[in-house]
């Protein structure tokens, strides 16, 4: 059988759209990706209250990271005008992208960045039957009145 070429099955691109235009943004390379990996951890540390990798920030302030995770869609957004907060999310997205997965980054740029619109409201999660719904085919309720079924011990000690 044997592997095939690795560039034939990573085709990965994000297609942006802004103003009625797509705007192809390639894969980064790999340097770019560990970059942007170690730069998205900092900010996390930093958000949890913790100490960010000073090294890593100076690192990306001395670059124009935006440019890196566009790619050559950067100079186009520019040649075009797009507005700085559209420059801006384009890129924020990359960044999610690249440090999580495609799916992630949808979710991103289809909550305009706004973490609050990021996570399904209560509504919402009650239309669509949610993750959480325990509703049993015979019970209305969505609850049931039979006991839960006890739960065999595990062997050993717990770890913790």
């Amino acid at each position: 059988m044997g592997f095939e070429a690795l560039g034939e099955l990573l085709d990965e691109a994000l297609t942006l759209p802004l103003g009625g235009k797509p705007y192809r943004v390639p894969a980064p390379t790999a340097e770019v990706g560990l970059l942007t990996q170690a730069l998205v951890h900092a900010a996390a540390v930093a958000a949890d209250g913790g100490r960010a990798d000073e090294q890593v920030l100076a690192d990306a302030a001395e670059r124009n990271h935006y440019q890196d995770v566009l790619g050559p869609a950067y100079d186009e957004m520019l040649a075009d005008g797009v507005s700085w907060p559209e420059l801006k999310h384009a890129a924020l997205t990359c960044m999610v992208w690249i440090a999580q997965d495609r799916s992630a980054a949808e979710r991103f740029w289809n909550s305009a960045g706004d973490p609050n619109r990021l996570a399904p409201n209560r509504q919402a999660r009650r239309q669509s039957g949610g993750a959480n719904s325990t509703r049993n085919p015979g019970s209305g309720s969505g609850t049931s009145t039979r006991p839960a079924p006890a739960r065999a011990k595990p062997k050993g000690k717990r770890r913790k």
